[in-house]
């Protein structure tokens, strides 16, 4: 059992190592410079729950080493907008993840099996997060302050994770489909495959990013 244990921990630090060596795709062509803003900054009532700050996550592991969501500034602007229409409807939006270093991309591909690998990005394409213009997100009760079901968990690898998905009971598919349908509004695209993923409609002027959260 050690010995096994001694493999385990021998393979994620590999994994780790691997990396921190690779490097982000080179891209061509112009790119708009990039203005990542902290969420809360700009609205203080978007609540944070950023698992990769923690072990409860897929990973099992410390991610990030700030519990932080940055964004592009036109697709955190929109989010604010997206928060203060679901208000009166006594929702507010729960932030789960947003820019993201390219580094932990990578070392998340590296770690999922290759039949789940469709809820993670290629490293060599980059993720939509790594240009800051991706955001994970739910959302929670105002009156309760806790987070509304939806058919399945964040980070679920599984069919329940698809937007599309038709289980579930009809009010969580109904807080699935509103957070949908206020997202796609002000300009953000649900990932098939993800009912917490979206990205902004301008991720292709910004470039893939690698920049820990300790320097923005």
């Amino acid at each position: 059992m050690r010995q096994a244990f001694q493999i385990l921990l021998l393979a994620c630090y590999l994994s780790i190592v691997s990396s921190c060596a690779a490097r982000p795709p080179r891209e061509t062509g112009p790119f708009q410079s990039s203005d990542l803003v902290e969420l809360t900054r700009l609205d203080p009532t978007i609540r944070l729950d950023i698992r990769y700050a923690t072990s409860q996550n897929f990973m099992g592991r410390v991610l990030y080493p700030q519990a932080r969501a940055f964004l592009q500034r036109p697709a955190a602007e929109a989010l604010v907008q997206v928060n203060a229409e679901l208000k009166p409807l006594g929702y507010g939006l729960l932030v789960f993840d947003g820019y993201r270093p390219w580094r932990i991309t990578k070392q998340m591909w590296d770690h999922t099996p290759a039949d789940k690998k469709e809820f993670v990005a290629d490293p060599r394409k980059g993720s939509r997060h790594n240009r800051g213009c991706a955001v994970d997100l739910s959302l929670f009760d105002l009156a309760t302050g806790r987070e509304v079901e939806m058919p399945g968990a964040y980070d679920e690898m599984s069919p329940r994770s698809y937007a599309a998905y038709a289980g579930g009971t009809p009010a969580q598919r109904a807080a699935r489909d509103l957070l949908r349908a206020r997202m796609e509004a002000h300009g953000f695209t649900v990932l098939p495959a993800e009912w917490w993923h979206y990205d902004y409609k301008d991720w292709k002027v910004y470039p893939i990013q690698d920049v820990p959260f300790e320097k923005l």
